[in-house]
């Protein structure tokens, strides 16, 4: 199992341009927490930390597909660097300025949100250069998937720690500039600089003109919805069964089911068209969802999260072939970055759609949102078959002129029927 990554890993650049990558995308990672803790530690309220943590994630949200366009139109380096070393001065300057006056924090969580580097989308865009045969390309995206679960979880322990050693301030400005270091790291690759998309169609609608995109952005945003709305259940149920501390061990079941499936899903090559896969990804994830309504002690909750995990780093990684099948010619970062924002704009929705049904119904039916959500999710997919599947023989996976800064005409993985 080891040897497919380590594959990876040995390939020129690749190991660079994903901790890099990891690296630049820590503020991401870890800003709710850290704006939370500033806020606390100025003696703001969990409101004004909400609202501005809100301010972030909506402004990052629209910026990712907006910045990914630049990427493809301009190329990596003039797009990345630039938008992350705006974004660190924004959320530096929130740090020294402090909470008032209100509209300079509000306005610099929102430029700070806004300029985030789309560091994931690129890095996806990078791959078919760094990798040249087709079956890598599954186990790349793979580890992909399995180092974002470990970013998440060493983000917020990144985070305490600096608060705790220095301050909430240091905090922020400490991860500002690993951002900015992370993202220098990558655009002065070699694979970053040369990296050129290819000729796209004029068009304002951009990457969502691909119908299956489209198809696959909806699925996703009802992952996100799942993956939202347990959070707040848990928080709910750790209040009756331990506090903060069964809390932390549930999400850690999660990260760790993902972190194993997601390991063990890139560790074989897998034969089928991925749309077809990715139906069956999304029913496990959903069925995996429906144990957690059961609410039994707290030793079991936490192996019944682990559970709940395990499809879901699958779940990305197939997407993110997908993705790649149906981007428009020339739009392949912007059409990452838009998977990204689907997910990121669900989670949000799910909070928000599970801090009522808590309320109403206790933390068992706060549970019940992500089953929910993942069934819908699968019936979008069951319903859409014959639109996600129009890429056919002809799609292509990997290293093509996309990849090529001379617009060179070199081989193109077909994709087939192997992903």
């Amino acid at each position: 199992m080891a040897a497919g990554y380590l594959e990876i890993l040995r390939a020129r650049h690749a190991a660079r341009l994903l901790v890099g990558t990891l690296v630049g995308r820590l503020p991401n990672a870890t800003a709710a927490i850290a704006v939370v803790l500033f806020v606390r530690a100025e003696g703001g309220t969990y409101s004004l930390a909400g609202a501005l943590a809100a301010v972030y994630g909506v402004a990052n949200a629209a910026g990712q597909p907006l910045l990914g366009r630049l990427v493809d139109l301009h190329g990596q380096p003039r797009v990345q660097l630039p938008a992350a070393l705006v974004s660190a001065l924004a959320m530096t300057a929130f740090a020294l300025t402090g909470l008032e006056p209100r509209v300079v924090a509000y306005a610099a969580m929102a430029v700070a949100g806004l300029f985030t580097p789309p560091l994931e989308g690129g890095l996806r865009a990078l791959w078919p250069s760094v990798l040249r045969r087709e079956e890598q390309m599954h186990t790349a995206y793979a580890m992909d998937a399995v180092a974002q679960e470990v970013m998440f979880t060493v983000g917020p322990l990144l985070v305490t720690l600096c608060a705790s050693l220095w301050s909430a301030r240091v905090a922020l400005v400490v991860l500002s500039a690993l951002g900015v270091l992370g993202a220098l790291s990558v655009v002065v690759s070699p694979p970053s600089r040369a990296w050129r998309s290819a000729p796209r169609a004029a068009h304002w609608l951009g990457a969502l003109r691909s119908p299956g995109l489209l198809v696959l952005l909806g699925a996703f945003l009802s992952v996100g919805i799942a993956l939202g709305s347990i959070t707040v259940a848990s928080v709910s149920y750790a209040d009756g069964h331990g506090g903060d501390t069964v809390y932390g061990w549930l999400m850690a079941g999660l990260g760790l089911g993902a972190l194993a499936g997601g390991t063990l899903y890139g560790a074989r090559q897998w034969r089928g068209a991925p749309e077809r896969r990715l139906r069956v990804l999304v029913g496990l994830l959903a069925v995996c969802y429906l144990p957690l309504t059961l609410v039994p002690g707290a030793v079991a909750m936490v192996l019944l999260t682990v559970l709940a995990g395990v499809f879901l780093a699958p779940c990305i990684a197939c997407a993110f072939i997908i993705v790649d099948r149906h981007a428009p010619t020339g739009t392949v970062t912007e059409a990452f970055s838009w998977l990204v924002t689907t997910f990121t704009v669900g989670a949000s929705v799910g909070t928000g759609v599970a801090g009522p049904v808590v309320e109403a119904g206790g933390a068992r039916w706060g549970f019940a949102v992500p089953g929910v959500a993942g069934a819908v999710s699968l019936l979008v997919l069951l319903a859409t078959g014959r639109v996600l599947a129009a890429p056919g023989e002809g799609a292509v996976v990997a290293a093509s002129s996309e990849n090529d800064p001379n617009r060179a005409v070199e081989p193109r993985f077909s994709s087939g029927d192997r992903a």
